[in-house]
């Protein structure tokens, strides 16, 4: 028996943790599973359990990093949000959840094809199309991160990609087959719950070590020389290392050193309120990584 729901038959369904990895509830439209998600935790607090996952056939307005769309077209893809509460890890060390996040889907999608790599800071490529994006967001609970709700989308059976996307692929075009897409969702949660559950009962700093490895490992263009631009324009660099605190190195072609950190969108609650308030921690930002 499949361990996830017949779309035809059961729309709007939730399962529990019995019949899938984690606790799914599967809709048939939502403007954003991170808004319905959110609200869900907002309205019922402690009795969303953690790893909720909220998946949609449709997505009318899903968002990525900086604000951006996510076109997904219907039925055809995996977009899907769900929630931690990882008050073991402090806000300064909320990297490791991108990492592990990232970490998790790439190497389920390295049991489908070759060539897919992570670029910094979570989205997936396949060699130089994007094939997965992830936005996190975080709500403190004093130093310690209290809730964390991932949203990702990743392309599964799409064909044809309408957008402005500059270069959007799916498994099925890599594959030339069309795929499961239930089944590979309930990979990337076990996978996820599996580091997550790790790296919860690790006090030696081993598994955090293991998943810094594992990222670094499956970087995209972690070898050779190649062009980036920040503010103060184009310049050829290629990769030292990512650090800890999410930090990417760069070495540009006069030796020069260049750090860059992700701008972070942490959630305060104040006075019974939530305000949003988007922390830059880094000297410099880097616009994009270029071809």
């Amino acid at each position: 028996m499949k361990p996830y729901p017949d779309m035809n038959k059961e729309p709007n369904v939730h399962l529990p943790s019995e019949k899938f990895p984690v606790p799914l509830l599967v809709l048939m439209e939502t403007d954003s599973t991170n808004r319905h998600l959110t609200q869900l935790c907002d309205e019922q607090g402690i009795d969303i359990p953690e790893f909720m996952t909220v998946i949609t056939e449709r997505q009318t307005a899903g968002k990525g990093q900086r604000g951006n769309s996510w076109e997904s077209e219907d039925g055809k893809n995996i977009t899907f949000s769900f929630v931690l509460y990882p008050t073991f890890i402090e806000a300064r060390q909320q990297f490791i959840l991108s990492q592990l996040i990232s970490l998790s889907i790439k190497e389920e999608l390295d049991e489908w094809a070759e060539g897919f790599s992570i670029k910094w800071p979570n989205d997936i490529y396949w060699n130089e199309k994007k094939i997965c994006g992830i936005l996190i967001e975080n709500d403190l609970s004093g130093h310690h991160i209290g809730r964390s709700i991932s949203g990702i989308g990743v392309n599964i059976n799409q064909e044809v990609f309408r957008s402005d996307a500059p270069n959007p692929v799916s498994l099925k075009q890599i594959t030339r087959e069309d795929h499961d897409r239930y089944l590979i969702l309930a990979n990337i949660m076990k996978r996820i719950k599996e580091y997550y559950t790790l790296l919860q009962t690790d006090c030696s700093g081993k598994i955090a070590d293991l998943i810094n490895t594992r990222y670094a490992h499956s970087l995209f263009r972690r070898n050779g020389f190649h062009r980036y631009a920040d503010a103060d324009g184009e310049f050829i660099a290629h990769l030292l290392r990512v650090e800890p605190d999410g930090r990417f190195i760069l070495e540009d072609q006069t030796g020069k050193e260049r750090g860059y950190l992700r701008k972070y969108n942490i959630f305060l609650k104040v006075q019974g309120l939530k305000a949003q308030l988007k922390v830059s921690i880094n000297l410099l930002s880097l616009l994009s990584l270029l071809k």
